[in-house]
C-alpha cells in the first residue's frame, strides 16, 4: 500500500483559485502514470491529506484511487483508523509526506519518503528523500523505487519495450 499526502507532494504546495473561488491544483502526468503502474503491480494507493479540496477527489477519481481521506490535519488518528478499515499493518504501508504534521505518520510507517522540498525535520526523519521536488515525479520517483525492489520493475517495462 503506497498513502500519499497531497500539498507538497501530489502537488508542489501552490494553491490557485479562480475568480469564482474555486480550487484549482496542478498534477504531475508521470505520477499519475506511477499509481496506475502500481495498482497494475497490485499495490493499493490511497490518499491521506490534511485539507479537503474537490480537485484531489477528481484526481483520485480518474486514477481510480478509492481511500481519500481528506480534513486530516491530525494525521496519527486518521492513519490509525485507516489501518484498522483497510485491514492492513502499518509496516506494510508507505507513506510519503512533507511537512510537520505528516512526521507522525512518516514514523509509524513500513517506509516513509518524502520530496527533495520537504522541511528539514522530515528529511532527517524519512527512510528516503527524492531527487525531486513536491508535484514534480515524487511519486514516479517512489514507484520505481518499490516495483524494483518487489521484482515488479521489469514486468512494467516489458509493456512499454518495442
Amino acid at each position: 500500500m503506497l498513502l500519499l499526502d497531497v500539498d507538497g507532494v501530489l502537488t508542489d504546495g501552490t494553491i490557485i483559485y479562480n475568480g469564482d473561488g474555486q480550487e484549482m491544483k496542478a498534477f504531475n502526468i508521470r505520477d499519475g502514470a506511477a499509481i496506475k503502474w502500481l495498482q497494475r503491480a497490485g499495490l493499493e494507493v490511497a490518499i491521506l491529506s490534511g485539507r479537503n479540496s474537490a480537485p484531489v477527489l477528481v484526481r483520485a477519481k480518474e486514477l481510480g484511487i478509492e481511500k481519500v481521506i481528506q480534513s486530516a490535519y491530525e494525521k496519527l488518528p486518521a492513519f490509525d483508523k485507516f489501518l484498522s478499515e483497510s485491514g492492513c499493518q502499518a509496516d506494510e504501508v508507505a507513506y510519503i509526506g512533507d511537512d510537520f504534521h505528516d512526521l507522525p505518520v512518516l514514523k509509524r510507517a513500513g517506509f516513509s519518503a518524502c520530496p527533495a522540498d520537504a522541511v528539514s525535520e522530515v528529511k532527517k526523519t524519512v527512510d528516503y528523500v527524492c531527487r525531486s521536488k513536491g508535484g514534480n515525479g515524487v511519486i514516479r520517483e517512489v514507484a520505481e523505487l518499490i516495483l524494483k525492489s518487489q521484482k515488479k520493475w521489469q514486468n512494467i517495462l516489458k509493456r512499454y519495450m518495442v
